[in-house]
């Protein structure tokens, strides 16, 4: 039996958020929102993250070095984890209330108007966090874009390129907002729906529960009686 459209919105909603949500996780944590390959050293590659700065040197000797100071991080890499943490904590949220307004989730408390509003809760949260996530990554590759295209700096001074963080961002701030739009879609169709052939089982049964029908022509004693001299 095929699913209605409900479930498939409701369950292509939660796995694009699940995946979006991890996804944006990990671009919180990892060293690759900006890259710099030095001309005098090609073997030598500096990677800046939200949390640490590492160095890779000869592809496989990797050091890396916390932050020393919030106040002396550029301003977008300050702003961008709060926003990253801003962002993970709204999709734990969204991730959370979608579950437990799942339709396939059985609890006793919890009726379906409640389920509902959880979901469309869970969307919005979700969509909230795709946002978030997209705001600090397009701000990041703004900065990077602008600063290699300067001018004003001399082309010795090497120029910060985009991570593979930044690429990681973009599809998890996406799968948020499209997982979370697919949660408030599934909300908009009703929570109770009429199976095929539910009135023709009523009907066959109401058929059967009518007293079957006399013959006319059958022998009955009491009509015969009056013929009776």
């Amino acid at each position: 039996m095929p699913w209605p459209c409900r479930t498939v919105a409701q369950v292509c909603g939660f796995t694009l958020s699940l995946l979006g949500w991890v996804s944006s996780c990990v671009t919180t944590s990892v060293t690759l929102w900006k890259s710099l390959n030095l001309d005098l050293n090609k073997f030598e590659v500096w990677n800046m993250g939200l949390w640490h700065v590492c160095v890779v040197q000869d592809v496989s000797v990797m050091d890396c070095k916390g932050h020393p100071s919030l106040l002396a991080l550029p301003w977008d890499i300050r702003m961008s984890r709060i926003l990253m943490v801003t962002a993970n904590t709204l999709g734990f949220l969204g991730l959370s209330l979608s579950i437990l307004g799942s339709r396939w989730l059985k609890t006793r408390g919890p009726k379906a108007g409640l389920k509902k509003y959880l979901r469309t809760a869970g969307g919005i949260f979700f969509c909230l966090s795709g946002i978030t996530t997209f705001v600090p990554v397009s701000w990041v590759a703004y900065n990077i874009v602008q600063e290699f295209w300067d001018e004003a700096l001399p082309e010795i001074i090497p120029r910060w390129e985009f991570g593979n963080a930044l690429f990681l961002g973009w599809f998890s701030g996406f799968s948020l907002i499209i997982g979370g739009l697919l949660l408030l879609f599934s909300t908009c169709y009703p929570e109770t729906e009429r199976p095929p052939g539910h009135s023709t089982v009523n009907k066959n049964q109401e058929v059967q529960r009518l007293p079957p029908l006399r013959n006319p022509y059958q022998y009955s004693p009491h009509k015969n009686a009056y013929l009776t001299v």
